[in-house]
């Protein structure tokens, strides 16, 4: 299990996730519109749950139905940046 960004933090980028997470887990990159948990370094303690004003972060099997292809581009994006990107702006296109 891991933790999954979705939605809501698309062109938020809050960070106060970034700031509470243990392992530095979560990463930023100014050409993104939101940040994304490593699965392989997240240790699923939860704490940028809590933190997140928006409420996007959830665990991998709690993702609302609706948000559940952010699971695929969170996962995608530490393999293929630029093509989670892609899935990113096609589900929310930027105005």
């Amino acid at each position: 299990m891991t933790y999954i960004v979705t939605e809501t933090c698309v062109d938020l980028k809050d960070k106060s996730c970034i700031e509470v997470c243990p392992v530095d887990c979560i990463h930023e990159v100014e050409a993104d519109r939101m940040v994304y948990i490593d699965p392989d370094e997240c240790i699923d303690c939860g704490a940028c749950v809590d933190p997140c004003p928006v409420d996007a972060i959830f665990a991998e099997e709690d993702v609302p139905t609706a948000q559940v292809k952010f699971v695929d581009i969170n996962k995608i994006y530490f393999k293929d940046q630029d093509a989670a990107r892609v899935k990113v702006d096609e589900l929310k296109p930027t105005a």
